[in-house]
């Protein structure tokens, strides 16, 4: 690996992301959505795991590349569409990120590494898919949990605690302590619910 392959896959994949028609306003500047997200999961890589490996870091800026070329409205909208819109998407993710890093002249076992990553493939059994889903789910929880709460103001409690244990199982021992620990910031109103859900 040299740094310039590294900063040629990273340039090409938010290159990818910018193209987002989608907007989102963080610290009063708008970005492409996709661009601002894959900027987040750097900075919480960084905050919550500096040591992660390469492979790592890059899956965590591709996670949700070109997101928006696969719509949740092109599929039925209960459970099974659900989960063949989320398979659908980590196959294209994973496959946009390896094209992009094969024009930056990375190797085919780094590639498939990170399309291991990146597709979520051996979540528990690889620590590289884990750090980047703990990431994942730290993001979630500091930045767009609330807005999702907001999407959704007819689930009771009950619905809230079932949908934040379910992000809490998807995550490590090392990624508990971290978001209980003082080093994301919890979305406020969500706060009891969240060590409610968590002491269960």
């Amino acid at each position: 690996m040299t740094q310039q392959q590294f900063e040629a896959a990273i340039a090409a994949f938010d290159r990818a992301n910018a193209e987002d028609t989608n907007r989102e306003t963080a610290d009063g500047r708008e970005s492409p959505k996709e661009l601002l997200y894959a900027q987040r999961m750097t900075e919480m890589q960084q905050r919550y795991a500096p040591e992660a490996s390469e492979a790592v870091r890059l899956a965590v800026r591709a996670q949700h590349i070109q997101r928006w070329k696969i719509p949740r409205g092109n599929y039925t909208m209960d459970k099974p569409g659900y989960m063949l819109w989320r398979t659908t998407l980590y196959k294209f993710h994973a496959d946009t990120a390896g094209k992009l890093m094969q024009e930056a002249g990375y190797d085919d076992d780094m590639i498939a590494r990170v399309k291991t990553i990146v597709g979520k493939k051996e979540l528990k059994t690889n620590p590289e898919t884990q750090m980047m889903e703990d990431i994942v789910d730290l993001v979630f929880i500091e930045h767009y949990m609330t807005g999702f709460a907001n999407q959704h103001p007819e689930y009771d409690e009950a619905k809230w605690i079932l949908i934040i244990k379910k992000t809490w199982n998807k995550m490590s021992p090392r990624a508990h302590e971290f978001a209980l620990s003082g080093k994301i910031k919890l979305p406020e109103a969500l706060v009891p619910l969240i060590l409610k859900a968590v002491k269960q």
